[in-house]
């Protein structure tokens, strides 16, 4: 792989960009941080996606400093948890995160989960836009939302959120929301972008063959799925081996049929997700 590979970037609806291929430090265990987020900046990462409950924002915010990397040169999401929603507790939670981090401001601050059954996360997202209006966070979205949960913040608001994270891989595209998000101008981000190994997509014959095509990994295939589809996305490892895998695709180009053979891998009955459904997440 070549050294510092150049990632591209998408433009999300409020003209902040933000590089198409991050690297997420979803259950990278609060010692290991550190070290791991320092490897991803060594190899070319500049998109780092952390949240609160992960517990490990120190160490993120301890290997930025240590990076020496130019602030305008990284780009840093983190989120805001399910019990933060109420009150003044969102305007607490960034200044808490902030603190860890070593930042005045993130890049992006996100509403982690809808959270319907305690019909806050309106109020939360009103919170996210006083957030963004005193310059915390550049900008502002969601997590896990669904078509409803979104319609109801534009709807009451009249801000739309600049992406919404889900998951999202071939065996769970999750077309209604994707379909409304274009509709409106808000990105995907794709979290689990890789099943999780939970769904076997790497034994998935269209991805085993376009590997084969294209002299890449079934894992470096999936993600290329991803980005020409427009996504952005987070694979995560704490191997530098496979950091560097993970940044060695943006010389694929699949075909048509491929993209659409690796599609066909959803059977649009929900039966590939691998996580909790947000309607049921407290």
């Amino acid at each position: 792989m070549a050294e510092n590979p150049t990632i591209p970037t998408v433009t999300l609806n409020d003209g902040t960009p933000i590089p198409q291929l991050g690297y997420g430090v979803f259950k990278v265990p609060p010692a290991d941080t550190q070290r791991a987020v320092e490897e991803a900046l060594e190899v070319g990462y500049r998109h780092i996606d952390t949240a609160a409950i992960y517990g490990n924002e120190e160490g993120v915010g301890a290997a930025i400093a240590a990076s020496g990397i130019s602030r305008g040169d990284l780009f840093v999401t983190t989120k805001l948890w399910n019990d933060r929603h109420d009150g003044d507790e969102p305007d607490a939670a960034i200044a808490e995160s902030l603190g860890k981090l070593g930042l005045d401001q993130v890049d992006l601050y996100l509403v982690h989960w809808p959270t319907p059954k305690a019909d806050n996360f309106l109020h939360a997202w009103e919170k996210l836009i006083g957030i963004r209006e005193r310059g915390l966070t550049r900008s502002i979205g969601v997590s896990n939302f669904l078509v409803p949960h979104l319609e109801r913040v534009i709807s009451a608001t009249g801000v739309v959120p600049a992406v919404d994270q889900i998951e999202l891989h071939p065996a769970y595209q999750q077309r209604e929301v994707t379909d409304f998000a274009a509709a409106h101008g808000i990105r995907i981000e794709a979290w689990g972008p890789l099943g999780q190994g939970k769904y076997d997509l790497f034994g998935a014959e269209p991805v085993a063959a376009a590997a084969d095509a294209h002299d890449k990994t079934p894992a470096q295939i999936v993600l290329a799925w991803h980005l020409q589809h427009g996504n952005i996305v987070f694979p995560k490892s704490v191997r530098r081996e496979r950091l560097e895998e993970n940044l060695d695709v943006f010389d694929v180009t699949l075909t048509d049929a491929e993209m659409s053979a690796i599609d066909a891998l959803d059977p649009g009955d929900g039966s590939g997700r691998v996580s909790a459904h947000p309607d049921e997440v407290d």
